[in-house]
């Protein structure tokens, strides 16, 4: 009896297993946006409908990155867990992964983020409809729309805040490289998402005054077009100038001129290990022949 079972668990687990190492990627890029998602904007959501009474700019910002330390664990061993665009474009541009997987990454983490909109806005649609009346409102003392996406502060500039999202993600790709580079300091193996996580807190506690911080493509459109549809409207894609675009590009652009600010000023200026090695072997030949001499 315990072996008939026992067979029609593994068979029942040899159907569902996924065979293509994509499907799995995509798969694990999917859910770990999806948990970013509802876990960082969940700080956010917990902070505007308690009017700060349940969270503050604190816990914005350790919740934020500690959610994004769950979803790289979760994902890290399967898909790198890169939960963003322009950290997988980087990847690509940069010769660290194959370009055709470049689309199919994308999509899941647009697809995660969308359906992680969806699931927040299932888990708080009381506290919403009774925030201000059941309004869903974009700009003002009462919005709700930027618990999802984010918004620039009323003195930005369209060209500041592409500057500000470009400048931001190229710190984040810098230090990613860096943590990631076998043949810099390092870090030990299984720790890596606790320091992406304090990286996160320092961006968004250094540069998040602007315009939020996004720096990620996926977290910032997806649940922006899940607010329009949800019942804040389209006007989420017009406000701020049309600043929705600058979230999208500028993490892009600075990704670029992060992966290659690394690379210029840390990365190709490491010893080559084959040419230590040679050395290394030249060095043991001429002790030998020096020790034979001797004896």
């Amino acid at each position: 009896m315990q072996t008939e079972k026992a067979e029609a668990r593994k068979s029942f687990r040899q159907r569902v297993a996924l065979r293509s190492s994509l499907a799995k990627e995509m798969l694990s890029e999917f859910l770990g946006t999806f948990i970013m998602i509802v876990l960082g904007c969940g700080c956010v959501a917990q902070a505007v409908l308690s009017r700060g009474h349940f969270g503050g700019i604190v816990t914005l910002n350790v919740g934020f990155a500690m959610a994004v330390v769950m979803a790289v664990y979760v994902t890290g061993g399967v898909s790198g867990g890169h939960i963003n665009p322009a950290v997988s474009f980087a990847m690509c541009l940069f010769g660290r992964m194959k370009w055709f997987k470049l689309p199919f990454y994308m999509g899941a983490q647009f697809l995660g983020a969308f359906a992680g909109s969806a699931a927040l806005f299932g888990v708080y649609y009381d506290g919403l409809m009774s925030f201000a009346g059941g309004k869903l409102i974009i700009m003002g003392e009462n919005a709700t729309a930027h618990i999802f996406a984010t918004y620039p502060a009323p003195y930005l500039s369209l060209a500041n805040a592409f500057a500000d999202q470009v400048v931001s993600t190229m710190f984040l790709i810098i230090v990613v490289f860096a943590i990631f580079d076998s043949r810099n300091l390092g870090v030990p193996k299984g720790l890596e998402p606790v320091v992406i996580g304090l990286l996160i807190i320092v961006l968004a506690s250094s540069l998040g005054l602007n315009c939020g911080c996004a720096m990620n493509p996926a977290r910032d459109l997806s649940p922006r077009l899940f607010t329009a549809l949800a019942g804040w409207g389209f006007d989420v894609f017009r406000v701020g100038n049309h600043f929705w675009w600058v979230p999208v590009l500028g993490p892009l652009v600075g990704a670029a001129i992060g992966g290659f600010v690394y690379i210029l000023f840390i990365e190709i200026h490491h010893p080559d290990p084959s040419l230590d090695f040679k050395t290394e072997q030249l060095e043991e030949k001429q002790e030998k022949y020096e020790l034979s001499v001797v004896m």
